[in-house]
């Protein structure tokens, strides 16, 4: 029997006996209303592939189709989701401890079919609907001896299921990544008539008005408009590889990763691939344990019915991993990665549109969510080294590049197709005239071994910043000069520190950080390391480290400061502070927005001996710090798989100078204004909003 056959007759099966739940009332009666519930999901999900199998899809009107969208996510939209199994604090309190955290993640597991369903994938549809009855059965069983169901047999089911289904889970996933032909987004992309918004409903993803109303506001520009937010987007990725000295015709994929709404730019951006020489491969957004969940989206996705949901999910693994899964995990990317190295080693690196503008998310704290324990937190990052360490060497990071632009929503605001307009004027700025001012800034940086930074408008930064000394300074320099190419806008100039003498205290009032709000975010760093942390978004201090731990330290014990750089794009900041749209900016304009701090590994990560030059034709030689260099002796020690920047605007920027060995202090920025000598022109926009 062949494989597609096989799968049907297990999911024709696996369906029959889920019909029969709902009359069912023998699993007891605690547990009797969430398996009809997920037995009517799963049922729903069938009818969506039906839809999907038999074109109906394609032929329903604009508002069924928005109603089905709708029965598909309204369970765990806000309105509803204090009454879903989806939040781990119901489910705890209808199914008792043990059991609503486990059943609260099957039902995550089971949400995972959305997708299946629309990409007619019956066999992630299958292994999902087996793994339902699996755990019925557990229930039924138990109730027929009029006992309790054994909370550990149901880990145990839910442990194997993850064990057993990570390899194949992994290379569907890499093969969306690395596999052109894998096209299902892009076939809606290029073949659906844009006009008719219905297409935004054929992807499976949640639509919101900001989807509808943005696919709808590009419709109104002109082509020229679109073809030169594609061609900044694309131009962006080529010359990135051109910068660093890459060969990009050696390259043959590029993964696009998008928002819905975006697809005639992204339509104009996959021709322009085309001509030079690359296919596009469109990988969804993670919605399932293998993939992870995360609040921050990583692949195309729609609009996010609810962040908080994602949030309550992201440490699930806690209900299983172990030192065996762990090393399962490791050894299935592995695996994946060798029966598909010819097309990892041709793909050249993602290509993103963020968005932004969506009201800021303030995560709340839940005591029934799952969370890794202290070993499962080191577990954890060892294994996540380790898969880093095996997708680098089949996706070689000297090799590979990427490109990101951003573009505000809707939800921004009434002046929304003003700050469009604004923002595509940000992304397309002049970049020879920031090229000559940074090029200023670098030279005197570049005549220092010491950076000072002081914060003032309640900003409490006294920080010391370590420089590497120049051997040949008539060749040599730090920082890099970045204009318009894999971070778009233009205007940074960045450097990996050293970390012997970066001291002091790095404080931020407010700031969002991978989508998540930090109120009262205080840095103390000793030799270039954090040694001490807090804010304030909880009223337990505990909770506030906590929170830091998990979402800017990624569970690793302490982390570095990677990088040190000084944002120049003032049209940004004086933007952004027009239309009081700074808390929603994303972090790839925010960081333009003043000197930032980025937690983590190095900019250069993976790619440390690529040599590199600035239009000057020096070339930047901090690449390094004390804890990069050890990839040579322990790869293990050397990177940390995050970088999180952390700005200062303006206003809240008392003074950024630098120090030379022999005590002279040239100050770069005072009060919020650069004071150098040629950069006057950063000043024009500063003048319109700081007084």
């Amino acid at each position: 029997m062949r494989q597609e056959e096989l799968i049907a007759e297990r999911y024709g099966l696996a369906l029959a006996r889920i019909k029969e739940i709902p009359n069912e009332s023998i699993c007891g009666e605690t547990y009797r209303d969430y398996f009809i519930q997920m037995a009517e999901f799963v049922l729903l999900m069938d009818r969506i592939y039906g839809f999907v199998e038999t074109g109906a899809l394609r032929q329903m009107g604009m508002e069924q189709l928005k109603e089905h969208n709708r029965l598909l996510y309204a369970d765990i939209l806000p309105a509803h989701y204090g009454e879903s199994y989806a939040n781990p604090d119901y489910a705890v309190d209808r199914l008792g401890e043990s059991m609503g955290r486990c059943l609260s993640f099957l039902y995550t597991e089971l949400r995972a079919m959305i997708p299946a369903a629309y990409e007619l994938c019956r066999a992630s549809m299958t292994v999902r609907a087996e793994l339902l009855l699996e755990v019925y059965q557990l229930f039924v069983c138990a109730a027929e001896e009029h006992k309790e169901p054994d909370g550990e047999a149901l880990r145990e089911i839910l442990y194997w299921y993850v064990s057993d289904y990570y390899e194949a889970e992994f290379e569907e996933k890499s093969l969306a990544l690395l596999d052109a032909d894998r096209d299902f987004a892009r076939q809606i992309i290029m073949e659906s008539d844009l006009s008719d918004l219905r297409y935004l409903y054929w992807f499976g993803e949640y639509v919101t008005e900001n989807e509808l109303k943005t696919a709808a506001h590009l419709n109104e520009m002109p082509a020229e408009k679109i073809k030169m937010m594609a061609d900044t987007y694309t131009e962006g990725y080529r010359i990135g590889f051109e910068v660093t000295n890459k060969d990009i015709s050696i390259k043959e994929t590029v993964s696009i990763r998008y928002f819905l709404g975006f697809e005639r730019v992204i339509k104009q951006a996959v021709l322009n691939f085309d001509r030079i020489g690359l296919q596009t491969s469109f990988c969804r957004a993670g919605a399932n344990i293998f993939q992870g969940r995360s609040v921050n989206k990583n692949g195309y996705c729609g609009a996010n019915p609810n962040k908080q949901y994602d949030y309550d999910h992201k440490e699930d693994m806690a209900l299983f991993l172990d030192g065996a899964l762990a090393e399962r995990k490791t050894e299935a990317v592995r695996n994946v990665f060798e029966r598909h190295k010819e097309l990892a080693a041709l793909y050249g690196g993602p290509a993103v549109v963020e968005s932004f503008g969506e009201t800021p998310f303030v995560p709340e704290s839940k005591a029934a969510v799952c969370r890794l324990s202290e070993k499962q937190q080191k577990l954890s990052v060892s294994n996540a080294g380790k898969i880093a360490d095996i997708q680098n060497e089949y996706i070689k990071g000297e090799e590979r590049s990427f490109t990101i632009i951003a573009f505000p929503v809707p939800e921004i605001g009434e002046r929304y197709a003003e700050i469009f307009d604004d923002v595509v004027r940000i992304n397309t700025l002049d970049y020879m005239l920031y090229r000559d001012m940074q090029q200023k800034i670098i030279d005197v940086l570049d005549k220092g071994s010491t950076v000072l930074v002081k914060g003032k408008n309640g900003n409490e930064t006294d920080l010391k910043v370590q420089l590497h000394r120049l051997e040949q300074p008539e060749t040599q320099t730090n920082f890099e000069n970045c204009v318009a190419d894999v971070n778009i806008p233009v205007g940074e100039v960045f450097t990996s520190p050293r970390l012997a003498g970066t001291e002091g205290l790095l404080h931020v009032p407010r700031v969002f950080l991978h989508e998540l709000e930090y109120r009262d975010l205080r840095l103390h760093f000793q030799d270039g390391f954090v040694v001490d942390y807090g804010c304030g978004n909880f009223p337990e201090k505990e909770e506030n480290r906590k929170y830091i731990r998990d979402n800017v330290f990624h569970h690793h014990e302490r982390l570095p400061l990677g990088e040190f750089a000084i944002g120049t794009n003032t049209t940004a900041f004086a933007a952004a502070r027009k239309y009081g749209i700074e808390d929603k900016l994303p972090i790839l304009i925010a960081e333009k927005t003043g000197p930032h701090f980025a937690l983590g590994d190095t900019c250069y990560s993976h790619e440390e001996t690529v040599k590199s030059y600035n239009p000057d034709g020096k070339e930047i030689v901090a690449k390094d710090n004390e804890v990069s260099v050890l990839r040579d002796t322990d790869v293990s020690k050397a990177y940390f798989q995050c970088h999180t920047d952390i700005t200062i605007p303006y206003d809240e920027l008392g003074e950024l100078s630098v120090l030379t060995e022999a005590g002279e202090k040239h100050v770069i920025i005072q009060d919020g204004q650069f004071v150098l000598p040629g950069c006057e022109e950063l000043n024009r926009a500063l003048a319109e909003v700081i007084k």
